[in-house]
């Protein structure tokens, strides 16, 4: 078997074993206590509320929920406050090779944009259930959903070519013949 193959089944190994231990440690233990989730969502729609409110909209956040007048507003369910993509990205870094330090850098930056990406997210479903409701649907279900999976896969590449690992091109590795 070539180094490229056994690096790349390496890799696959510890996906999916920080997967594995990711649901065992989420989907058996903290979704059930609930605390975790419930505090991020609320957080979530405080601060998605006061961002709303400082661009100059009537907004109001409540425990989960952040609404404006005339409509139902949107609450955040426990699948949708980044928890889950939070442990997916966390994963993607753990499992590929880099140096500690950068590791340790990174994951805190990372956590910070997908928490930030899930802020705009809720703002805009806010504003497309005031303004455009008939698109609010789709947005949800695909459009906005798409944006957590993109921003992952951005980190995970700013991971894969700044996490530390030499490159060839690097002083220390040995010149080409």
């Amino acid at each position: 078997m070539s180094h490229s193959t056994r690096s790349v089944l390496l890799f696959l190994a510890k996906v999916l074993a920080v997967y594995v231990i990711w649901y065992v440690v989420y989907d058996l233990w903290l979704l059930p206590d609930g605390r975790l989730d419930a505090w991020l969502s609320q957080h979530v729609a405080g601060v998605s509320g006061t961002l709303l409110t400082g661009l100059g909209h009537d907004a109001s956040a409540l425990g989960r929920s952040v609404t404006m007048p005339g409509i139902s507003g949107v609450r955040i369910a426990d699948g949708c406050n980044g928890l889950a993509t939070i442990g997916l990205f966390v994963g993607f870094v753990v499992a590929y090779p880099g140096r500690f330090w950068r590791r340790l850098a990174l994951i805190p930056l990372g956590i910070l944009v997908i928490y930030a990406t899930n802020v705009g997210r809720v703002v805009a479903m806010v504003l497309t259930q005031k303004y455009w409701p008939a698109a609010f649907d789709p947005l949800h279900g695909f459009g906005l959903t798409t944006i957590f999976y993109v921003v992952v896969f951005g980190l995970w590449v700013v991971w894969a070519n700044y996490g530390g690992t030499p490159s060839a091109s690097s002083p220390s590795a040995p010149a080409p013949a």
